[in-house]
Formats: structure tokens, C-alpha cells, sequence
């Protein structure tokens, strides 16, 4: 790869990365409610479940996802309904120690799972494989390259906005205060189901 595919690779990966999405909401949210320790089996299972996409992707299913409208729309609307089921859990969440007996947990297999209805996982596992790996000489070479970088960059960002939750664990622990981010965080998970319905609607 030349220095340019590097430098505009690097560029996308951190705008995708590290901007808030689903993943990185979750990372933030349960290291809020859990601890660092809590949120590491999600914050691990991102970069796991991300890695497994792109390699699929690769493999073809890529193609399958844009020339089948109906597959896309299957996918979507599982993602958005996840991520209601997600909200709705979180806005009942009202204390510390509610959290540690009621089920705000995503595991790791639940994680993985979720990078492949998460559609901007899918759309930076598309933008990536075709801009950078697909109808290229070096195809498998440059597969093995990206995907090690991709997924740093999957670990960092969601590491880092665990660490933002746990940083404020104490802080929220007083008075309404972890009430009151979990139902925000709950909007911004309902919020980008909303977003993904819109954009669900637009493309049929």
C-alpha cells in the first residue's frame, strides 16, 4: 500500500472510530455503571466481532449485503431493535447498586454479535474492503495489513470511552446523577436507532 491509501485509511478510520456510535456508547455506559472491569468483555468483543465482519466482508458477503436490498433491510431492522431492547433496559437503571443486581450487562458473545447489526460496522467493513482490499493485486496482503491496524483502532476507541465512564463512576454514584446518564445514554442508544430507521426508509 502507498503512504496516500495509508494516510486517507488512517484518516477514516479514526473519524469512524472514535466519534460516538453504538459501541462506543455501550463501552461508556456500562464502565459507568460497572466499572472498568465490568465493560472489558464488551470493550474486548468489539474489535473481536469488527475483525470477523471485515473478513466476511471480504470473503464476498460484502457483495451480497449491497446488491440485496432485502438483506440490508433484515440486518438494519435487527440492529434497531437490538438497540431499543438495549435503551429500554438502561432507562430503568437508576442506582449503582441496581446495576450490580439487575441484567445491564452485554457479554461477549452478545457483543461480537452486535458488529453485525451494527450498520456503521458495516458500512466502514464495506468502505474499507472496497477502497482498499477489493480488485487489488494484493488482496489477501493488504487484508492482513488493514485488519490488524482496524482492529487497534476498534480496541483504542472503545477502551478510551470505557475509561471516560469509569473516570465518572464515583461522580454518578451521588444523587440522581447515574439516573439521569443513564437516560441520556438510553436516548443517544434510541437515537441512533432512529437515525438507522431513517436511513433504512431512504434507501428503499
Amino acid at each position: 500500500m502507498t503512504s496516500a491509501e495509508w494516510t486517507t485509511l488512517l484518516i477514516l478510520a479514526t473519524a469512524t472510530s472514535f466519534t460516538p456510535g453504538p459501541n462506543t456508547t455501550l463501552s461508556t455506559t456500562l464502565a459507568a455503571n460497572r466499572g472498568l472491569r465490568g465493560a472489558m468483555s464488551f470493550v474486548l468483543a468489539v474489535p473481536v466481532g469488527w475483525g470477523l465482519l471485515l473478513s466476511v466482508c471480504s470473503l464476498g458477503v460484502g457483495s451480497l449485503v449491497l446488491a440485496w436490498p432485502a438483506l440490508r433491510i433484515v440486518i438494519a431492522t435487527a440492529g434497531i431493535a437490538y438497540l431499543l431492547w438495549l435503551a429500554r433496559r438502561l432507562w430503568g437503571s437508576r442506582t449503582l447498586s441496581e446495576t450490580r443486581t439487575s441484567p445491564l450487562e452485554v457479554s461477549f458473545l452478545q457483543g461480537v454479535l452486535l458488529q453485525f447489526l451494527n450498520i456503521k460496522a458495516w458500512m466502514l467493513a464495506l468502505s474499507v474492503m472496497s477502497g482498499w482490499i477489493i480488485g487489488k493485486d494484493d488482496v489477501w496482503a493488504r487484508y492482513l495489513q488493514i485488519l490488524p491496524v482496524m482492529l487497534g483502532y476498534a480496541l483504542a476507541s472503545n477502551f478510551s470511552y470505557a475509561l471516560m465512564g469509569a473516570l465518572l463512576r464515583q461522580w454518578l454514584s451521588q444523587g440522581r446523577r447515574l439516573m439521569l446518564f443513564n437516560r441520556l445514554m438510553a436516548s443517544a442508544l434510541a437515537a441512533t436507532a432512529a437515525w438507522m430507521a431513517m436511513g433504512l426508509h431512504a434507501s428503499t
